[in-house]
Formats: C-alpha cells, sequence, structure tokens
C-alpha cells in the first residue's frame, strides 16, 4: 500500500467537508508528524479540534532528522516543517500540503505538493465524489479557505466542471 506525508491543512479541510477517507482511497497510508497531529489537536480560535488518531490509515511519525527540521523552521510552520522532513527521510516523492511556501519549498526538495483541492479533482476523477466546485465553496465561506480566482478556474477546468 502506498504511503504518504501530509501538514495540517489539506487533513483539517477534508475533515471538515467530511471527506477524509478519500486520502486512504486515493493514497493509502498517511502518515503525520508530531507537529501537524498537534496544530490539529490544538487549532487557532474558530476552527474545529481534528483528532486522527482513531482513523486506521493515519498514523503519527516523527522525523529523524531533527537538523532538517530545524533548518526548514528558518521560513516553515513546524508542522511542515517536520512533514517535509518526514516525506524526504521517507522518500515519498508526494506531500500533501497547501501554503504556497510549504509548496514552494517541497517542489525546491524534489517533491510534488498536492493540496487540498487536488485531492478533490483526484477523487473527482476517481469517481469518489461528484463534484469540486461546492466543496470549494464550502471550504472558503465555512472555514476561510483561500482559493484564488485563478486556482478556482484552473481546479475547476481540471475537475470538468468548467
Amino acid at each position: 500500500m502506498a504511503v504518504i506525508v501530509s501538514d495540517t491543512s489539506p487533513i483539517r479541510a477534508l475533515a471538515h467537508l467530511g471527506r477524509i477517507g478519500l486520502l486512504h482511497n486515493l493514497f493509502g497510508i498517511v502518515l503525520l508528524p508530531p507537529a501537524v497531529d498537534e496544530e490539529l489537536r490544538h487549532p487557532p480560535t474558530g476552527l474545529p479540534l481534528v483528532d486522527v488518531r482513531e482513523l486506521g490509515f493515519i498514523s503519527i511519525r516523527a522525523p529523524n532528522d531533527h537538523q532538517r527540521v530545524e533548518d526548514l523552521m528558518r521560513s516553515l510552520d513546524p508542522g511542515e516543517s517536520e512533514a517535509l522532513a518526514l516525506a524526504l527521510e521517507l522518500g515519498v516523492s508526494v506531500i500533501l500540503i497547501d501554503e504556497a511556501a510549504g509548496g514552494a519549498m517541497a517542489v525546491h526538495l524534489g517533491l510534488q505538493p498536492v493540496g487540498v483541492l487536488g485531492t478533490l479533482v483526484r477523487a473527482k476523477q476517481r469517481g469518489l465524489i461528484d463534484g469540486v466546485g461546492s466543496l470549494m465553496e464550502c471550504l472558503e465561506s465555512e472555514i476561510g479557505f483561500f482559493i484564488s480566482e485563478q486556482l478556482r478556474t484552473e481546479i475547476l477546468r481540471r475537475a470538468g466542471e468548467l
């Protein structure tokens, strides 16, 4: 079974939509570093707590390369830093990450970043969900997920909804 590492935002967004199981269907085993688990269980004001510990396809795993994590934390938050370090250690090629700085660093490190919107497109292409547009609107209006007009157009085009 395939393994993927995730940062906080894709997990939070999919949990909000009630679609966290899509990760198992699309990617197999999902690994979260401890900082991501901490961010999910202790969210900023206004966002719900997400506890993934009871989901059989999500596991918590710490990266071993503490120096790499510290280096990444010079420009990224702890969750992104640990997720990138863990992905590199495990040799996975794809990482679930939404934030622009984290995605840019993933590319710089040779990883392919996929965000929640890309995950939804993959799910639609595999017939796991009916549409992406209404789910994007839900993320924007209910949890303040930012989607630029350019990205919205690209996602809807890729999902076959334009």
